[in-house]
């Protein structure tokens, strides 16, 4: 039992570990590209068409959406996967209360997550070069505007944190289910325990009837 609880502390610490560490590489990469995004001074002119140079900030961008997804997708299967696995066990029901808050969190995470890949797509698509004539949208040129790459990356630790919230809720709502599930088994060992005891049967002698 004891190896069995500390193989599953080791799997939420693993995944934990691994979100961490995907998130920490997405926030760094999403703040880098908000420095080395393209501004209002890169843009050429020529007449009326515009043109602004490829910066790293795309790649940056790119890799932010790469690592955060993964991440992303490493920690809401994993609980998900707890989530069926303790609704699915014999004698392990879980609440309706107790399915609230892994519920929300998940949706919440996913709702972040969303957010940040957008911002991130458009501010490192504007980034991927725009030449004379074919600029971002209808032959304009636009600019990625101040903290739009920062706002990634703060949508970035949320989804970080709401991802750590939901494995350690999920871990609770399934510890808590086997603990009622033991708790009730107990109390039915102990009510037929005192059945027998005031009817006077024991194990060998069916009906408490003693030999004479």
């Amino acid at each position: 039992m004891m190896e069995k609880g500390g193989r599953g502390l080791s799997c939420r610490a693993a995944v934990c570990g691994i979100v961490v560490l995907l998130c920490a590489t997405a926030f760094s990469c999403s703040l880098a590209a908000e420095f080395r995004r393209v501004k209002d001074g890169d843009m050429k002119l020529d007449g009326s068409l515009c043109s602004l140079p490829r910066s790293s900030a795309f790649e940056l961008g790119v890799a932010a959406i790469a690592f955060l997804s993964v991440a992303q997708l490493v920690g809401t299967t994993a609980a998900a996967t707890t989530m069926c696995a303790s609704s699915s066990k014999p004698g392990k029901p879980v609440a309706t209360g107790g399915r609230v808050a892994p519920v929300a969190l998940l949706a919440l995470s996913w709702v972040c997550f969303a957010l940040a890949v957008i911002l991130l797509a458009t501010a490192a698509s504007m980034n991927s070069g725009q030449r004379y004539g074919r600029g971002w949208m209808d032959g304009d040129c636009y600019v990625a505007r101040n903290g739009v790459f920062g706002g990634a990356a703060a949508l970035v630790v949320v989804t970080a944190l709401l991802i750590l919230g939901l494995t350690f809720v999920t871990k609770t709502a399934a510890a808590g289910s086997s603990t009622t599930a033991c708790a009730r088994r107990d109390a039915a060992c102990t009510t037929t325990i005192r059945v027998d005891a005031a009817t006077g049967a024991s194990p060998g002698q069916p009906g408490g009837r003693s030999k004479q």
